[in-house]
């Protein structure tokens, strides 16, 4: 999958921002961190794997509740240290039970 060499040592914690885009739609379904680990088993699954900043650990997402993401294509943004991934979603990507984890807008218009 990667043939750009990411930046991990820019953020604290080596954490790469990673925004996950429905690859069909193109809705903006979640925002999440990748470490390097997550980022390697990401490229050996072809499914999202996140670092939990809260436990301290890494995520699959559907592990538990089986919303997986398969990851279709990935951008990297130009100082490597960004990700978008485009992913063919089995779920719902939020815990709430939405579709995406952005469904309240700020504004009430």
């Amino acid at each position: 999958m990667s043939a750009i060499a990411l930046d991990f040592s820019k953020i604290p914690g080596g954490l790469l921002t990673t925004v996950v885009q429905d690859a069909a739609t193109k809705q903006v379904l979640m925002v999440a961190y990748m470490n390097a680990e997550s980022w390697a088993k990401t490229e050996a699954t072809g499914e999202t794997w996140f670092w939990s900043r809260s436990r301290q650990e890494l995520w699959h997402k559907g592990g538990t509740s089986g919303n997986i993401q398969t990851v279709q294509k990935v951008w990297v943004d130009c100082d490597a240290d960004t990700l978008l991934l485009e992913v063919t979603p089995a779920g719902p990507a939020c815990h709430t039970g939405h579709t995406s984890c952005f469904y309240r807008p700020m504004n009430k218009d």
